[in-house]
């Protein structure tokens, strides 16, 4: 009967381990390009980060936005020199290392987070600006 209690006392600690993880995530809001179009253009003071890598960026990036890229070892130095308390929002490509990018970044006790749908992909069918190359 004891090890009964011990495995039914080790699941629920394990299932709240998981559901405070789960939770962490979800605090991560994901918004449309639409929303993050509007959001650019009522404020200009915005954390808006590009988690891609420096050579995409170069490429094509939203304007306003910085470079941070999520797969550098150096991600959580570089996105700890931003506010915590200020809303930041992250795009990348399509939205696989954006919505990474997100958890690590709600984690690292970031207040809001916001994660742009469909990355600049998205953005680019929407026919919003971008700074390239050719500009």
């Amino acid at each position: 009967m004891k090890k009964l209690n011990f495995f039914v006392v080790l699941f629920l600690l394990l299932s709240a381990a998981s559901c405070k993880e789960n939770s962490d995530a979800q605090l991560s809001k994901v918004i449309t390009v639409e929303e993050a179009y509007q959001l650019l253009n009522s404020d200009d003071d915005i954390q808006l980060v590009d988690v891609r890598t420096p050579e995409e960026y170069e490429e094509k990036h939203i304007p306003y936005s910085q470079n941070i890229c999520v797969t550098d070892d150096n991600f959580e130095e570089l996105a700890s020199k931003l506010d915590k308390n200020r809303p930041i929002y992250v795009y990348c490509r399509s939205g696989k290392r954006s919505a990474e990018a997100a958890q690590i970044l709600r984690k690292m006790g970031f207040k809001e987070v916001y994660d742009m749908e469909g990355g600049i992909i998205r953005w680019e069918e929407y026919g919003y600006e971008l700074n390239n190359q050719e500009n």
